[in-house]
Order: C-alpha cells, then sequence, then structure tokens
C-alpha cells in the first residue's frame, strides 16, 4: 500500500502564495488534493491523472491553483497563488491505487480514493 506525507502549509496574508507538495512511497495513476475546512465537508480541489498528465479543478480554485507532478511520478504539487480566506482549510493528498479507469467527472469525489496523507494546514487572513 502506497503512502502519502503532504508538506507546504502554512499562514499567509491575502494574495499570498503556497506550494503544497505530497510525496508517494510509489507512483500512483489518480491523485488528488482535497481540503476541509472547520464546520464543512471535505471538497475536492484539483486532481491528476499521472498516465496522461491531465488535471481537473474545482471552480473555486480554477485559475489561482495549478496541479503538476515531478518526472519521477513520486511527488505532486499543488502551487497556490491569490488566496483568499475562504481557502483556509486542511489540505489532503490522497491517491487511487487501482489501475481502473477513473472518469474525470468522478476524480474530485473523495469516495474514488483510498490512500490519504496525514493533512498539512493552510490559513489564509485577512
Amino acid at each position: 500500500q502506497a503512502r502519502l506525507v503532504e508538506s507546504g502549509g502554512g499562514s499567509v496574508q491575502v494574495g499570498g502564495s503556497l506550494r503544497l507538495t505530497c510525496a508517494a512511497t510509489s507512483r500512483l495513476w489518480y491523485m488528488a488534493w482535497f481540503r476541509q475546512a472547520p464546520g464543512k465537508e471535505r471538497e475536492g480541489v484539483a486532481s491528476w491523472s499521472t498516465s496522461v498528465n491531465t488535471a481537473t479543478y474545482a471552480e473555486p480554485v480554477r485559475g489561482r491553483f495549478t496541479i503538476s507532478q515531478d518526472d519521477a511520478g513520486t511527488t505532486l504539487y499543488l502551487q497556490m497563488d491569490t488566496l483568499k480566506p475562504e481557502d483556509t482549510a486542511m489540505y489532503y493528498c490522497a491517491a487511487q491505487t487501482s489501475a481502473t479507469y477513473l472518469p474525470q467527472e468522478r476524480r474530485l469525489r473523495s469516495s474514488e480514493y483510498n490512500v490519504w496523507g496525514q493533512g498539512t494546514q493552510v490559513i489564509v487572513s485577512a
């Protein structure tokens, strides 16, 4: 079973930037970033198909966040720019270990992923 470790979280001012990193112990087919704010349900942020380098973004972060992967395919990044207070949340890296095709319309659903990191906190202050 693969293991994921997130890092790069912190506290920033509105309009600032952060770069999150997810280190995996092995190459995986589908990976994604999720976030959960206090009192709210977990929501998908961005997903990545490692085989075809295809990204999917949630509407609230489109144009501000960028997901990417290193050449080895074991490190996932989330570049977050123009941060807003509503971006404040615990951010989690997730992966699907199955080789079964995952349609794009399902790649931001937490139920599709079976491996999760411990999370990294992001706080955006006004």
